[in-house]
């Protein structure tokens, strides 16, 4: 079983007994932890997503220890001028260690949503054809049809007022 959640502003793919390196949390050495988003579960039958989250799902984990990451060198050179600058930088870290992945409450799967979308889609085009059917021909096919319908002095008229006589 692993799960994808997000713990310090990252998405980590995290199963249990793993640990994990993530930037500097509050928490103290040996507390536990839990984190509420989480995104995808996966318990080896079936794939469990998020919208975003999964509500009631959670990942538990112990602070093991606070540590600090390796070096980076920042080396910035300009060249002929002189300029060279080297800076260093070490990363703020918690190692943290997954004990549990619970998975209680309403789970969400992918299929249904993908089914429940099209539905959505197909109402508004029902309803709209008739608001879109002047806004989307020329002014020169307004005035063909204004002319049909016998709406007098088109001639001066811009593509709204057109719009408007046809309309009423």
């Amino acid at each position: 079983m692993y799960a994808i959640v997000e713990i310090a502003g990252q998405q980590f793919k995290v199963a249990k007994d793993q640990k994990v390196f993530v930037h500097r949390l509050a928490q103290e050495e040996g507390s536990k932890v839990s984190f509420d988003s989480v995104y995808l579960l996966d318990d080896g039958k079936s794939v469990t997503l998020g919208a975003p989250a999964i509500t009631g799902a959670s990942v538990e984990a112990k602070v093991v220890k606070h540590l600090k990451g390796d070096k980076v060198i920042v080396f910035k050179k300009k060249r002929r001028k002189g300029y060279r600058v080297k800076n260093g930088h070490r990363q703020a870290l918690t190692e943290l260690l997954i004990e549990g992945i619970s998975a209680k409450g309403g789970a969400k799967k992918a299929a249904p949503k993908a089914k429940a979308s099209p539905a959505k889609e197909e109402t508004p085009k029902k309803a709209a054809p008739k608001a879109e059917d002047f806004s989307s021909k020329t002014v020169a096919e307004l005035k063909d049809l204004a002319k049909a319908k016998g709406v007098t002095g088109i001639s001066s008229m811009k593509k709204a007022d057109l719009i408007k006589a046809l309309q009423a």
